[in-house]
C-alpha cells in the first residue's frame, strides 16, 4: 500500500481513456487531482514486449486501429515521455500508478520510480512478471477479476513466498458489470481466506456500487474515470465522470468516517435535552370532573417531557381517580390523583 493516508485508498484509472494523447491524459491528471482521490492509475503497453499481430480485439470498437497491437502501439508513451507523466502526478499531489503489460513495463516503472504496483486480472497467473515485482521488493495490488479461489491460491503462495506485501480487489471482469456480478460477498471471503487487504475494483460506472464496497469493509477502492460516458473508447461506458468521482470521493469519506465513530446505544446522555424536548407527558383529551375514573380513551401525550407524568407510564393511570375538575388538555400529575 501507498504511504498516502486516506482510508478507504481510492484509486482512478485513466487506463486508456487518453486515446493515446499526452494533452488529454494531463487533462486527466489535473481533473482528478481536484476530486480528492489518492492516486490516479494508468496502463503501461510496450506494443512489442507484450502483444503481436495475432492478439484479437476483446471489443472491435477501433476505426483507425488494424490490430489490437497496432491500438497498444498507438497507446504507448516513450519513457521519457511516462517520467514527466509521474513528475505531474508529484506535483499535482497524485500517487501514480501504473499497471505494467511486460517485464520491460517493469523496467521503465523502476526507473521511473513507482512506489507500488498494479497487476490487473488477466496478470494474476502470468508468474513470470509476478517474478519481476517480486524481485522490486515494493507492494502490489492485485485483481483478481477472472481468477477463481484455485488459481488465487496459487498465487497468493507464490507471494507469500516471496514475502511480497500485496492486497487483492473483488474485481468482476464485464464491461460495465451488471449489479448481479457486482460479487460483494466476495470482499469478506477474500478477508477470511488470504487475511490481507481487501478493496473493489469497478466497472459499474454506478457510484453505488464503491460506497457499498466502502461499507463492507474494502480498504481499496478502484475505478475507471472518463470525462463524458460518450466519448470513445473500450472503457467509457463502464466508467464514471468526473463530476460523479467527486461527488463518490466525498460519499466514501463520509461513509469511513462513519465506520470509524461507533455509536453507543448504552448511551443516550447526549440526548439528554433534546429528550426534554420530544418526548411527552400525559394530558386529558376532555373536560373532566372530579371523581372520574381515568379510561384509556380520556388521555392524549403533549411536549414537552416533565410537565405531566410521562407517557410511558400510561398503563398505571387507568383506572386511577382524579380528585379534581380538569380541563380538556391540562397536563396530568400524580397531584391530581386520589
Amino acid at each position: 500500500m501507498s504511504t498516502r493516508k486516506s482510508y478507504p485508498y481510492i484509486i482512478a484509472e485513466i487506463g486508456q481513456a487518453h486515446e493515446g494523447s499526452l494533452g488529454i491524459l494531463y487533462s486527466y491528471i489535473d481533473a482528478l487531482a481536484k476530486t480528492g482521490v489518492d492516486a490516479v492509475k494508468f496502463q503501461m503497453h510496450i506494443a512489442e514486449a507484450e502483444s503481436s499481430e495475432y492478439e484479437p480485439f476483446r471489443v472491435k470498437f477501433s476505426l483507425e486501429d488494424e490490430t489490437r497491437f497496432d491500438y497498444w502501439k498507438r497507446m504507448g508513451f516513450s519513457l521519457k515521455q511516462w517520467k514527466e507523466i509521474k513528475k505531474h502526478c508529484d506535483e499535482v499531489g497524485l500517487d501514480f500508478i501504473c499497471s505494467p503489460f511486460s517485464n520491460l513495463a517493469i523496467d521503465w516503472l523502476e526507473e521511473i520510480g513507482v512506489e507500488q504496483y498494479k497487476i490487473g486480472s488477466g496478470e494474476v497467473n502470468n508468474f513470470l512478471i509476478l517474478e519481476k515485482i517480486a524481485q522490486t521488493k515494493k507492494p502490489l495490488i492485485l485483481s483478481s477479476g477472472m481468477s477463481s479461489y484455485e488459481e488465487l491460491d496459487k498465487t497468493v503462495a507464490f507471494l507469500k513466498e516471496r514475502n511480497i506485501d500485496f492486497s487483492i480487489l473483488q474485481c468482476t471482469t464485464a464491461y460495465p458489470t451488471q449489479p448481479e456480478q457486482y460479487g460483494l460477498n466476495v470482499i469478506q471471503e477474500l478477508k477470511n481466506r488470504y487475511n490481507v487487504p481487501i478493496g473493489f475494483s469497478d466497472h459499474s460506472a454506478k457510484k453505488e456500487t464503491c460506497i457499498a464496497a466502502t461499507t463492507l469493509g474494502a480498504s481499496i477502492l478502484e475505478f475507471h474515470v472518463v470525462f463524458d460516458r460518450q466519448i470513445f473508447g473500450p472503457d467509457s461506458r463502464s466508467s464514471l465522470t468526473i463530476s460523479e468521482t467527486k461527488d463518490l470521493v466525498i460519499a466514501i469519506r463520509n461513509i469511513a468516517t462513519a465506520l470509524s465513530n461507533s455509536i453507543d446505544k448504552n448511551s443516550n446522555e447526549a440526548f439528554s435535552s433534546l429528550k426534554q424536548i420530544f418526548e411527552k407527558s400525559l394530558a386529558v383529551n376532555r373536560d373532566l370532573p372530579k371523581n372520574h375514573i381515568l379510561t384509556f380513551d380520556d388521555l392524549e401525550s403533549k411536549k414537552p417531557k416533565g410537565f405531566g407524568i410521562d407517557a410511558s407510564s400510561f398503563e398505571r393511570i387507568i383506572g386511577k381517580t382524579l380528585n379534581k375538575d380538569l380541563k380538556q388538555w391540562s397536563f396530568l400529575n400524580e397531584t391530581d390523583l386520589l
